[in-house]
């Protein structure tokens, strides 16, 4: 008859009396229900059979009522309140009944036999049912009155309440009757479903900024949904693990959408309500599972493996996508269902998120969690080598909140300080487990990542646990690294950048900048043992190259550091000088000018002690060059050369001498005569050069075309600026502005060529304009005197880091997982004796081979000696192709000996 009732087409008279017969049936139920409770139908199966019935009936018309609750135009307050009567009582009456039965009873078979009945087991069964029946009727009419839109909220308060209040009767014994999972599953689903239609809701309306009131009152329902969720896990975490896939989902969908709304100055107040509200009751539910005493061990990592498991192979992101970051991101994530699941690209960024929110609740999980999370940090770090991951984290802000509890602040922070700061919290919660273990072989393991950003993750997790841990500690810890350092120095070179020692070196100064004074003299002491060797200078070398602190030595040391280098600078250069083409004799080659050139360029030691050698030093380098027609000794110069430049430009007093006239001209003579292809050893010098020519501001200069100091000075600018690679480009800009800002020329159009690389338009390349080249070095140096400072997200800046991280990701994937694992390898080799109590084997047939080696090499290097001492081989020669690879030979032989007898 309710349905029937619609519309234009009721009557109102019809309407009025079907209406208030419902009202009067609910009231004569309340009052069944009363006297029900106060004297309960026990022992009596047919009344209680039709009790069950009857509450069946009148929930079941009860939904329906609601349902259509929309369509009736009377009697709505007075049928709502009798709603609420009608469920209060149930619930009370369930309540009574489950205290007047024997819930010890429950599993047992009932008949009709009279023994069963005296025992309580037939009036357990009804009041099961009953109970039973009620729960369902209740979940089903939360379910219709969630989709009121929010009219019905104390209609959706009493019957999920009461569904969970009800659960929790007969001793946990009820819950063997009823499918928990599935009510926890509609739960899930209704907080899904009410996220899909607010942002359906708010995607409709671009560009109006959501208030943080409005957000707030879509997520309230939201929340209540996951709390009740929540309760039920915890109470029932067996049936909760039947749809852990389900629940992680909708907690993954949470944490992808906070992000994704972050994006966006007008749903910023979405994301920050999130935080606020969904962010800590979505993480309960994962906790609930995650430290439940009932769940095994095999079941929780199960539950972390759908979530934090990924190929490491992913596809890349086309770079179309829409500046409106909700329509067509929204609809790609509501798509995501278990069926795609583990690895769907777009909850990639939701998954790190999540995992960074996991990392801070650590603290709270139990120690073999906290062994799985360890396992996971590899994870964490494939996925960020992926192109958008990588992207937001470097350009993304997230809110976060931070307080006691009662008072809460919410900050917006950079994506990558978020990890960061999970990681260090991570850190210092596995310092007191098992887990430790683990998580000091996952920062040996990548402690030469291929991936830059990945690399600079582990080095401030290593400078923080140097930082923080005990002196002993941090010793081992360097102890090991020294060795390994010592290991790789044997084998690669100084040139590459990117070559192993380099890489070491550049570790090594990050590490020594956060560890005490002490551990910086046992670094500089360990390294210097043999200060005549060429393996201790080539070690030294690279730490000053790439930026060791000299003043974190203790004074003592630095005193002697520092003399130490500049006496073999001067001891090198007179050598080079008086005998440049044999000076060229090892690998070492060079070493005392670099070391001077990078102590001085990071402005750790005093120039004026440099000489006017240096001049001397480097107008023979140019000669030597000129004169020489063999490519390694031109190469061998250029090496020189970039170092001397470097030097000079670091001593300001210098640059006075009436000398620097004829170097300035040597180098024109050299740079825009000679042949300086991009393969050549002389283009390399062009940093050097530019850093050599910035220094040239206080120089007097007569501006005419007849003095060859100053032409000589527009020549080398012009040779610069034409420059068309970005890091050339950069550099000679940069030396070009400091030189203009210091010099009293007032001609400085005459020192930019007309084709500059800044001249011509960025869209054509073929247009210059003298104008535009000014207009950009005003542009160039106005951001070069920026402070650095975060700044909103910007669709614009995310594209171009998004094309960076597809080329880091491409370079990634070509580098060869062979050498990061053989580096490793070596970490694991020198962390052998901590980390592992097994001691390896060899078979006696290797040590025997290794002693017959050794002998062998000792023959031979007698027998090399003797020659040498007969002059039957030239230097060279002995230099290059027998000396070198027998000391490396020698190397790798004391090496595996090393092996055999510490196995």
């Amino acid at each position: 008859m309710t349905l029937m009732s619609t519309g234009d087409s009721q009557e109102d008279e019809h309407s009025s009396v079907l209406f208030q017969v419902v009202l009067e049936c609910l009231n004569f139920s309340v009052g069944c229900f009363l006297l029900v409770i106060r004297h309960p139908t026990l022992g009596d199966e047919l009344l209680m059979d039709a009790l069950g019935k009857f509450i069946l009936e009148l929930l079941s018309l009860i939904k329906d009522l609601v349902s259509e609750f929309k369509k009736i135009h009377s009697f709505t307050s007075e049928l709502l309140k009798g709603v609420e009567s009608v469920l209060d009582s149930v619930m009370k009456l369930c309540k009574v009944y489950s205290q007047t039965v024997k819930w010890g009873l429950c599993g047992q078979v009932t008949d009709k036999d009279s023994s069963l009945n005296t025992d309580g087991a037939a009036d357990l069964d009804h009041v099961a049912k009953i109970i039973k029946y009620t729960i369902e009727k209740l979940s089903e009419l939360g379910t219709v009155a969630a989709d009121s839109g929010g009219s019905l909220v104390t209609i959706l308060n009493l019957s999920w309440k009461g569904v969970v209040s009800l659960l929790q009767l007969g001793e946990g014994k009820l819950a063997r009757k009823i499918n928990v999972g599935e009510i926890i599953l509609t739960l899930i689903s209704l907080a899904t479903d009410s996220l899909k239609c607010a942002a359906e809701t708010w995607c409709s309306s671009i560009d109006q900024i959501i208030s943080f009131t409005e957000a707030k009152r879509t997520f309230l329902p939201i929340k209540f949904y996951l709390i009740n969720a929540v309760r039920l896990s915890s109470h029932y975490p067996h049936q909760a693990f039947s749809v852990y896939q389900e629940a992680t989902l909708s907690i993954l969908l949470i944490s992808t959408l906070r992000v994704t709304y972050s994006r966006d100055l007008s749903s910023k107040n979405v994301s920050e309500v999130m935080e606020e509200l969904l962010k800590p009751i979505s993480l309960h539910l994962l906790k609930s599972l995650l430290n439940s005493a009932e769940l095994n061990i095999d079941q929780k990592l199960k539950i972390l493996g759908w979530l934090f498991t990924v190929e490491r192979s992913l596809p890349s992101s086309q770079l179309d996508h829409d500046t409106d970051m909700q329509k067509g991101s929204l609809e790609e994530i509501f798509s995501a269902s278990i069926k795609a699941m583990p690895s769907p690209k777009m909850l990639l960024l939701g998954r790190v998120a999540l995992f960074i929110d996991l990392l801070n609740i650590s603290p709270d999980l139990e120690e073999n969690v906290i062994l799985g999370i360890t396992r996971k940090l590899h994870w964490c770090l494939d996925v960020l080598v992926d192109e958008e991951v990588y992207s937001s984290a470097l350009v993304l802000q997230i809110p976060a909140s931070s307080g006691d509890g009662k008072l809460v602040a919410r900050t917006w922070k950079p994506f990558l300080v978020h990890l960061l700061h999970a990681l260090k919290i991570f850190m210092i919660v596995v310092s007191k487990t098992q887990a430790w273990s683990e998580m000091e072989m996952f920062l040996l393991d990548n402690f030469f990542h291929p991936h830059f950003l990945c690399w600079e993750i582990i080095m401030e997790l290593w400078c923080f646990l140097v930082r923080h841990a005990e002196i002993t500690t941090v010793n081992a810890v360097i102890d090991k690294i020294c060795t390994l350092y010592k290991r790789v120095a044997s084998s690669d070179s100084l040139n590459s950048l990117h070559c192993t020692l380099r890489k070491m070196a550049r570790s090594m100064c990050l590490l020594l900048a956060s560890c005490p004074s002490s551990t910086v003299d046992r670094v500089y002491r360990f390294i210097m043992t043999d200060d005549r060797s060429r393996l201790s200078a080539v070690m030294y070398a690279a730490l000053l190259m790439e930026g060791f602190q000299m003043n974190l030595l203790s004074d003592n040391l630095r005193i002697d550091a520092t003399e130490k280098i500049f006496s073999d600078y001067i001891s090198f250069v007179d050598d080079y000088i008086e005998s440049p083409l044999n000076s060229c004799s090892s690998d070492a080659f060079g070493l005392p000018a670099v070391a001077l050139c990078s102590a001085l360029q990071s402005m750790q030691i005093d120039a004026s002690g440099i000489d006017k050698k240096t001049k001397n030093f480097l107008l023979v380098i140019v000669q030597t060059y000129k004169r020489s027609t063999d490519r390694k000794t031109k190469n061998h110069c250029c090496r020189l050369l970039s170092e001397a430049m470097g030097i000079i430009s670091t001593g300001k007093h210098l640059y006075g001498n009436d000398q620097m006239e004829d170097i300035i001209i040597e180098l024109e003579n050299m740079f825009i005569s000679g042949s300086i292809g991009e393969e050549s050893e002389l283009h390399k010098c062009k940093p050097a050069l530019a850093s050599f020519m910035s220094s040239l501001g206080p120089m007097e200069m007569a501006e005419s075309e007849e003095n060859v100091k100053t032409t000589a000075v527009w020549q080398l600018y012009h040779m610069l600026l034409r420059e068309r690679h970005w890091a050339l480009i950069h550099l000679a800009i940069s030396a070009f502005g400091y030189f203009a800002a210091r010099t009293s020329c007032t001609q400085l159009w005459r020192f930019v060529p007309p084709d500059a690389a800044l001249s011509f338009d960025l869209k054509s390349g073929t247009d210059a304009n003298g104008e535009r080249f000014m207009s950009e070095l005003k542009d160039f140096l106005e951001k070069e005197s920026a402070l650095p400072a975060a700044t909103a997200y910007t669709s614009e800046q995310h594209e171009l880091v998004l094309k960076d991280g597809i080329i880091l990701k491409e370079l990634f994937q070509k580098d060869s997982y062979l050498s990061v694992d053989a580096a490793s390898c070596e970490i694991r080799e020198v962390d052998h004796e901590n980390l592992s109590n097994k001691r390896r084997k060899f078979p006696d047939g290797f040590s025997r081979g290794m002693e017959l080696l050794q002998n062998g090499l000792k023959i031979i290097g007698d027998g090399l000696s003797e020659w040498q001492q007969q002059g039957q081989l030239d230097n060279a020669e002995l230099d290059d192709k027998i000396l070198t690879q027998f000391s490396r030979l020698e190397d790798m032989v004391n090496h595996l000996a090393g092996l055999a007898g510490s196995g």
